[in-house]
């Protein structure tokens, strides 16, 4: 069968006229509307005017603020204090202010998110108190920049968990005291039974630890001295003598320094270990500049002005209606 080009011909000739029919109507639409615009034109500027000024009384009366607090996650505890601040977060969610007042946080209604992150700092996820444990960390980042970006990497979620000092922030629609929110919050994080038997063991072994070396001082101390005694006695009598422990005095003073700076470590890892998530430092009550309280002078116009079309669009269709149903 065969079609015939005349046919094709009238085909082809509607469907342009109705795509011109169609474009005309756009035309029509858009150039209704300029129309509209330049009638309302005042109306227009005086609701923009009004959602300018509504949103910055807004802005200026709804304040937020920041809270900030630095801590260090002790045994192994970095991958739980992220999983305690993420339940914290869904608890928030969900609106569950009854398990968030149960753990002692004052006005958990008030409070509108809870994060975490750690303080990026290569130098300190190198530095170690274990000279070989430091050359590996230093071959690992040197072994994943081969492979990638080093700034990605260092951003990496797992990573990043390895740095030694994280900020836990959350924000409120008021200001808080630290005993209000913040000791709270340390105190859910501290809260783990398992790391804290933890935490008892490592402060026993720090402190027989620091017994031993006390000892072990005390000990070298008293053959220092009692080669210094020889010594002396050595020199009254004019004679120079050489003992065959010269060749390990060096070695025992050397000994002694390390042992010595071991101590003044180890004092420090009391200091810092006290706590599964030791409290670094915190800082309260940063008021929010940009947030979204600080973006309603701008949501507002144009929120008025969609509010003003859709209700305009409304009264021109149901006058259509009415027009439509006289005439019939």
């Amino acid at each position: 069968m065969s079609s015939n080009p005349q046919d094709q011909e009238i085909d082809l000739g509607q469907v342009f006229t109705k795509v011109g029919s169609l474009f005309q109507k756009g035309i029509d639409s858009i150039f209704d509307l300029f129309l509209f615009i330049k009638k309302k034109f005042l109306l227009l500027t005086v609701l923009l005017i009004i959602g300018i000024v509504a949103g910055y009384f807004l802005d200026k009366n709804n304040k937020s603020y920041n809270h900030q607090v630095i801590v260090i996650p002790n045994f192994g505890s970095t991958d739980y204090l992220y999983s305690q601040i993420d339940l914290l977060e869904a608890k928030r969610k969900e609106n569950d202010t009854v398990y968030l007042k149960e753990i002692g946080i004052k006005k958990p209604s008030k409070i509108n998110s809870f994060k975490i992150e750690p303080i990026i700092d290569v130098y300190k996820f190198i530095e170690n108190q274990n000279n070989d444990k430091a050359n590996l960390n230093f071959e690992l980042i040197r072994l994943m920049a081969e492979d990638g970006d080093l700034e990605t990497i260092l951003k990496d979620g797992l990573t990043s968990k390895n740095y030694p000092y994280h900020i836990v922030s959350f924000s409120t629609t008021n200001q808080t005291t630290e005993e209000a929110t913040v000791q709270p919050i340390l105190a859910f994080l501290n809260s783990s039974n398992y790391y804290n038997t933890i935490q008892k063991e490592y402060i026993n072994n720090i402190k027989l630890k620091m017994v031993a070396n006390d000892s072990t001082i005390s000990q070298i101390n008293s053959l220092l001295n009692d080669f210094e005694k020889t010594s002396s006695n050595d020199q009254k009598n004019d004679k120079l003598v050489y003992y065959n422990e010269n060749n390990q005095l060096n070695d025992i003073i050397k000994t002694k320094d390390e042992l010595v700076n071991e101590q003044g470590i180890l004092k420090i890892n009391l200091i810092n270990n006290d706590k599964t998530i030791k409290q670094v430092s915190s800082i309260i009550n940063i008021k929010d500049t940009k947030g979204v309280n600080g973006k309603m002078k701008l949501i507002l116009p144009f929120l008025f002005l969609f509010l003003f079309f859709i209700f305009s669009g409304l009264q021109i269709f149901y006058k259509r209606q009415i027009s439509k149903r006289n005439i019939a």
